[in-house]
């Protein structure tokens, strides 16, 4: 189930941010990410805390990323890491290019 329910977030033109709300990795995430200018539905925050599967998600991002740490940033069906990484890569200027390369930017 929680599986199945992050597959269907993680999409290769979408950038998807598994988030909680009251984590600061989560909200630094989101500020880097603010900057850019998003097609429509190109971005999404998916917060997970609320979730009765939560520790179940995060199992599975532990399978799939090596980490079961919020944020899990995905571009495409890569994930790039949590906040701090989406921040690096923000400042060294490949942040733009990638979301160029899935077509997430307007």
């Amino acid at each position: 189930m929680a599986q199945q329910f992050v597959q269907t977030k993680i999409k290769g033109d979408k950038v998807v941010l598994f988030i909680k709300p009251t984590c600061s990795f989560c909200i630094m995430a989101q500020d880097v990410l603010s900057k850019y200018k998003f097609k429509p539905g190109h971005l999404e925050c998916v917060d997970i805390s609320g979730r009765s599967d939560m520790s179940n998600m995060q199992d599975y991002f532990l399978e799939l990323t090596g980490a079961r740490t919020v944020p899990r940033v995905f571009i495409g069906e890569e994930c790039i890491g949590g906040g701090s990484d989406v921040a690096a890569l923000d400042k060294s200027g490949k942040l733009k290019g990638m979301l160029q390369s899935i077509g997430a930017l307007q």
